[in-house]
């Protein structure tokens, strides 16, 4: 049962020297020092166990930097439904669109970090830093981490008339048109052009970049046979690779996707370090008191795990995912390296 009243114990230090001074004998002024460490420490601790325990105090906002209807979105509602029915506070869902997501994440790194605040993260904040003349936030110093709760790869799709039936053709195809084969993305910086531009590198090949305001519309020109390829998440592929209007060549994951388990992955075809994935998580703002993020990691944790959850999370072709804050810290600061390289060596800048 979470309460919103805060409890401070009361020390009464003078009484309990004296009381303790009869007892032992021991000079006042050594067992005044004593004491007082002592009442401290009780304190701390006290005062910590309380703090866990009247949280949450009032409803809990998720700032989704989206519009809604997409990844984050989606998963930001299922996990705070959970929350909501876990904590018995209400988790309201906040969308904050704007900026390839950096006004809604700049919000939450200036929140009170109380808990009451949280950001459902994805894979463009590791990658803004980099594309970006100014972002007005430091992820590893302005937030704590808590977890991630799901990922799914990013697919190369082609349109079914691209004389390409796997990734090898495809790379064979483009060499052999230097410069001529375009490659559509969710707009300059965005996560599928940077990780296009990394698949350009690892495979030595220079495909002609078309850069478009979102990865549903390049897609869509994608589908109507406008551009010949683009990468794009699994979960808007899927229904057009069943349809038969697209064709999968491969993952940017190390393992095959349960959304798209047919699809093979970037290294299982040769093509090594194309590694990357749509990733959600959520995070608080730096100086969250350790016993609140304990809590708020342990939630998150048990929704994700939980059958019906995971099921969900999989319809979607996203694959359920959870992580210490540690686990997460270290997973966000890989990604941030590995995305200064690439856009360093592709000289990618955002518009």
């Amino acid at each position: 049962m979470y309460t919103d009243k805060t409890v401070e114990p009361h020390f009464d230090v003078d009484r309990l020297i004296a009381r303790a001074n009869r007892i032992l004998g021991e000079h006042p002024m050594h067992l005044r020092r004593r004491i007082r460490i002592a009442a401290g420490c009780v304190f701390a601790f006290t005062a910590h166990a309380v703090h866990a325990q009247s949280y949450p105090a009032k409803p809990i906002r998720m700032i989704v930097p989206y519009s809604p209807g997409g990844g984050s979105d989606a998963v930001a509602r299922l996990l705070g439904q959970r929350m909501t029915e876990r904590f018995g506070q209400t988790v309201i869902i906040d969308n904050r669109a704007g900026a390839a997501s950096m006004i809604g994440t700049e919000l939450v790194a200036r929140a009170a970090p109380d808990g009451h605040t949280l950001l459902l993260t994805d894979a463009p904040v590791t990658i803004n830093p980099f594309v970006h003349a100014k972002v007005n936030y430091d992820v590893l110093r302005d937030f704590a981490p808590v977890s991630l709760a799901a990922s799914s790869p990013l697919m190369l799709v082609v349109h079914p008339s691209v004389p390409a039936q796997t990734l090898q053709e495809f790379i064979a195809l483009a060499r052999a048109q230097p410069g001529k084969l375009s490659l559509g993305s969710g707009g300059n910086g965005a996560t599928t052009h940077v990780v296009g531009e990394m698949f350009q590198q690892r495979a030595g090949i220079k495909l002609i970049h078309v850069p478009y305001k979102g990865t549903g519309p390049a897609l869509a020109d994608v589908v109507a046979g406008q551009i010949p390829a683009t990468f794009t998440t699994t979960p808007g592929a899927v229904p057009f690779l069943k349809a038969g209007k697209l064709r999968a060549l491969a993952v940017t994951t190390l393992k095959r996707t349960q959304g798209a388990p047919e699809v093979p992955t970037f290294d299982e075809v040769g093509i090594r370090d194309v590694e990357a994935s749509n990733w959600y998580g959520v995070m608080a703002p730096a100086g969250l008191p350790k016993a609140i993020l304990t809590t708020l990691n342990t939630e998150i944790v048990e929704a994700v795990r939980a059958p019906d959850l995971r099921e969900r999370l999989v319809s979607l072709a996203l694959e359920p995912i959870t992580t210490t804050p540690e686990e997460f810290r270290t997973f966000i600061a890989a990604e941030l390296k590995k995305w200064a390289a690439v856009v360093k060596s592709a000289n990618i800048r955002a518009e």
